[in-house]
C-alpha cells in the first residue's frame, strides 16, 4: 500500500513538474514575440524620408464646410459682340484656345463695312481734289486772280473733306480696321476662349444679343460658396478659406471671403459668398466643383498635429509617437476637428511630442503585424 502511494506521489509530482516547464516555455514564446515585436526599428531607407513633426499649441479654429464653384472672374472677362451684319467666314479659334490681344478670331463679310469703304475711299478723293482746289486758289491770290474770300471758301472745303475723311477712318477702325469691306474680329485682351457661338457660314445681325466669343484671363478665378440660413453667423469677410477640387485631392487652394452677398437666392435659399484665388498654373477650371472649408479662430487653444500624422483605424484616430529609429508608440488621440493640413486634437499627446508625419500608414501596420 506504501508502495503505491508513493509510486502515486512521484506520478503527480512529474505531471506538476511538466505542467510548471510547459507554463514556463508558454510565457517564454509569449515574451519572446512580445520582445521582436517591440523590436520594430525603422529602416535606414525609410527614415531617410520621414516628415516628423512637433506637436503645437494653437489657436483653436471653427470650421464650416461648404459646397462651391469654380467661375470666371467676371472683372477680367469681356465678350464680344457683332458691330455689324453679315456672314461669318475664316473662323480662327476654337473653344479653350488661348489667344493674344489683337489676335484675328475671325472674318465677318458685309455688305455695311462695303459701305463703309466706299465711304472711305470717297472721302480721301475729295480730301485731294480739294486739296489741289486750295493750292490752286492759293496761286491766283498771288497773282490777283482770285480773291482772299476765294481762299477762304476753299480752304473750308478741304478742311471739311479731311474731316469726313477723319471720320471715315475712325467708322472703319471701330468696325475692325479693314478697308476691303471685311469685318475683322480681333481679340481685345489677352486669355481664354470660354465661350463660342459663331461658325462658319453662319449669319448674324448687329442686333444680336447673343455674343461672338467670351474671352477671359484665368490668371485668377473666383469660386462662389453656398451658405445655408442656418450657417450664415459663421461666415464672414476676411475669414480665411480652405478649398480642395476632386481633380486634385491632395492639393489645398488657400484664400479669403472677399464678398459676402447679404441677400438669399429665391430658388435655393442660399447666400451665396466669393473667394477670389490666384490660377497662374490654370489648375481651377471655370464650373469646376469645390469643397469650401471656411474658418475662423475662436477665443481659446488646443493641441494641433500635422493633418498626414493622423490614422483612422477601427473606429479611433492614432497617431504614432516617435523617440528613436527603434521607439515609435502608438497613441489613441480624441479630435476636435481637422481643417486642410492641420488637426486639432484634445487628448493623447502633449506639446512637444514628435509624431511620423509621413508614411504614418506604412509604419502603422507594420506595429500591428
Amino acid at each position: 500500500m506504501r508502495h503505491l502511494l508513493r509510486v502515486s506521489c512521484f506520478s503527480s509530482f512529474i505531471i506538476l513538474l511538466t505542467g510548471s516547464i510547459y507554463l514556463q516555455s508558454c510565457s517564454a514564446d509569449v515574451k519572446k514575440a512580445d520582445d521582436e515585436k517591440a523590436k520594430y526599428v525603422i529602416s535606414d531607407s525609410l527614415f531617410k524620408i520621414l516628415k516628423i513633426d512637433t506637436v503645437n499649441q494653437c489657436q483653436l479654429v471653427n470650421a464650416i464646410t461648404l459646397t462651391g464653384q469654380v467661375d470666371y472672374n467676371q472683372d477680367n472677362e469681356v465678350k464680344i459682340f457683332p458691330m455689324i451684319s453679315g456672314n461669318v467666314q475664316n473662323v480662327k479659334v476654337a473653344l479653350g484656345d488661348y489667344v493674344k490681344q489683337g489676335q484675328v478670331l475671325g472674318v465677318i463679310t458685309s455688305s455695311e463695312m462695303a459701305g463703309y469703304s466706299k465711304d472711305l475711299s470717297t472721302a480721301e478723293a475729295n480730301v485731294q481734289v480739294t486739296k489741289k482746289n486750295l493750292e490752286a486758289t492759293q496761286e491766283m491770290a498771288k497773282s490777283g486772280l482770285s480773291s482772299q474770300l476765294d481762299v477762304l471758301a476753299a480752304q473750308t472745303a478741304y478742311d471739311q473733306a479731311q474731316s469726313e475723311l477723319n471720320r471715315s477712318n475712325r467708322v472703319i477702325n471701330v468696325n475692325g480696321g479693314s478697308k476691303d469691306g471685311e469685318y475683322i474680329i480681333k481679340a481685345p485682351i489677352s486669355g481664354f476662349v470660354v465661350d463660342k457661338s459663331i461658325t462658319n457660314n453662319m449669319t448674324i445681325r448687329s442686333d444680336n444679343a447673343t455674343g461672338l466669343f467670351t474671352i477671359s484671363d484665368l490668371k485668377n478665378v473666383w469660386v462662389w460658396a453656398n451658405v445655408y440660413e442656418s450657417d450664415i453667423d459663421k461666415v464672414h469677410m476676411g475669414d480665411d478659406v480652405v478649398i480642395t477640387t476632386l481633380s486634385y485631392p491632395g492639393k489645398i487652394f488657400k484664400g479669403k471671403v472677399d464678398k459676402v452677398m447679404n441677400v438669399l437666392d429665391p430658388t435655393n435659399k442660399v447666400m451665396k459668398i466669393r473667394v477670389v484665388l490666384p490660377n497662374e498654373d490654370y489648375a481651377l477650371k471655370p464650373q469646376m466643383f469645390a469643397s469650401v472649408t471656411v474658418t475662423s479662430k475662436v477665443n481659446s487653444d488646443a493641441i494641433c498635429v500635422a493633418s498626414s500624422a493622423v490614422i483612422f483605424d477601427n473606429s479611433q484616430n492614432y497617431v504614432l509617437l516617435f523617440k528613436s529609429d527603434s521607439d515609435v508608440q502608438i497613441k489613441p488621440v480624441q479630435i476636435i476637428n481637422a481643417i486642410g493640413d492641420r488637426t486639432y486634437i484634445s487628448s493623447g499627446v502633449l506639446p512637444g511630442d514628435k509624431l511620423i508625419a509621413s508614411q504614418a500608414l506604412q509604419i502603422y501596420g507594420a506595429l500591428n503585424n
